[in-house]
């Protein structure tokens, strides 16, 4: 059977609680059909909450609380005609796309999806679809497709989603994340050679192992390719003292290799374009006993758990310290120009809008506290800098990024 986008864009219904396991099995595949012909309808794919009563004949699926006996959809549709372009807006109200440019897509080996709802891939669970998700098999595959998308197409390279947060709108243009031909760890000699998808705790994780002191990485959340961009540290070291080259591919659909001069760290930022996209960095480490290091890890570890709300969603730490450091750790470390003590100073520790709250734990920590629109966390973050900017003076910068559109709805506010 095969599925067309004419066919597709008018599939928004009612849905109604439905628990039965066939049921399931049809939202998967109806999952899969809008996703891989651009076309979302405005409803949420969760599982075991939602049953499309009046969706599945259209669909040509069957659900026997529908009226007919169930029939597992054929997936032989996948080469049939799929539509190129941006998908429909999703059901947070997220304005259609451009289009710009994207009547069409380069060849890639990789995977690419139409109008995949950001959401599902932050670790705030916010914000709206990409017009395409791009997946990308390895380098080779990743710089051939950026030579040839129009110039015209904004490009977003897309970690983890541990430091972000996505407009409710979506992102217009191509998003790419980078999967498992980028994620490898190999240890020879004090050196590390990793993918930039590899997770910055697997990275020490692995280094330990072999006797390489990274322990720094292991409780900072995120991929290396992110920590590398924003010069990401702890514990009084970054990126920029571990670093010995990366490897990168720029807008155009260069490879370049990259020296720490070129990145010119500062705290919390390098001078790396936004659209051009690690893929491999070399780190150097001390030698040290990996029994030694691995017991420093759990210490760490315990030290977050015990300060931070890591059981909770959140993008780490929301705003830079005016005091241009991160904390150390040890015991003569100051607090004076933290953000956190700014924060709570000014009264907005546990402030809450909507769904958004700055944590009761840990004031330096944004978290969706159930529901939570991009917008509700924003504004927060906003109401949060413009009072401790009337209480002390200082202005906080976001260290969280933010990116995308609003929903066409805040829009028109």
């Amino acid at each position: 059977m095969a599925h067309t986008k004419a066919r597709w864009e008018w599939l928004i219904a009612p849905w109604y609680d439905c628990d039965r396991h066939q049921c399931r099995h049809t939202l998967k595949a109806l999952k899969q059909v809008a996703n891989d012909l651009g076309t979302l309808p405005r409803v949420r794919f969760s599982g075991r909450r939602y049953k499309p009563a009046s969706l599945l004949p259209a669909a040509g699926l069957r659900c026997g609380h529908a009226g007919a006996p169930y029939q597992q959809t054929s997936h032989s549709w996948r080469t049939a005609e799929r539509p190129i372009g941006p998908a429909r807006p999703d059901r947070r109200g997220g304005a259609p796309a451009s289009g710009a440019g994207m009547t069409g897509l380069p060849p890639l080996r990789g995977r690419a999806t139409a109008g995949r709802l950001l959401a599902e891939l932050t670790w705030l669970r916010v914000g709206g679809p990409a017009d395409w998700l791009v997946q990308p098999a390895d380098t080779d595959d990743l710089a051939r497709f950026l030579r040839q998308l129009p110039r015209n197409v904004p490009v977003f390279p897309l970690g983890v989603g541990s430091n972000l947060i996505v407009r409710d709108g979506g992102i217009r243009g191509v998003v790419v994340r980078l999967g498992r031909g980028f994620n490898a760890i190999a240890v020879t000699g004090q050196r590390v050679r990793a993918g930039a998808a590899a997770l910055d705790s697997h990275v020490a994780r692995r280094a330990a192992a072999a006797g390489v002191d990274l322990t720094f990485l292991r409780t900072i959340p995120g991929s290396l390719g992110g920590a590398v961009r924003m010069n990401a540290g702890c514990y009084g070291r970054y990126m920029a003292d571990v670093l010995v080259a990366a490897t990168a591919v720029t807008r155009a659909g260069e490879v370049i290799a990259l020296s720490p001069a070129d990145l010119a760290f500062a705290y919390r930022r390098t001078t790396l374009p936004p659209d051009t996209i690690v893929t491999e960095a070399v780190l150097e480490g001390p030698s040290a006993d990996p029994a030694m290091l691995e017991a420093r890890m759990a210490d760490q570890l315990a030290r977050r758990d015990a300060t931070q709300p890591t059981r909770d969603r959140s993008a780490g730490s929301t705003f830079r310290n005016p005091a241009g450091h991160s904390s150390t750790g040890a015991a003569d470390d100051t607090h004076d120009l933290k953000a956190w003590k700014l924060i709570a100073d000014a009264g907005m520790k546990g402030a809450r809008l909507g769904g958004a709250q700055i944590s009761a734990k840990h004031a330096n920590f944004l978290v969706n506290a159930g529901g939570a629109t991009a917008a509700e966390l924003e504004r927060l973050g906003e109401a949060v800098r413009k009072r401790v900017s009337e209480t002390t003076g200082h202005l906080l910068e976001w260290e969280i990024m933010r990116v995308g559109e609003p929903a066409r709805d805040q829009q028109e506010e």
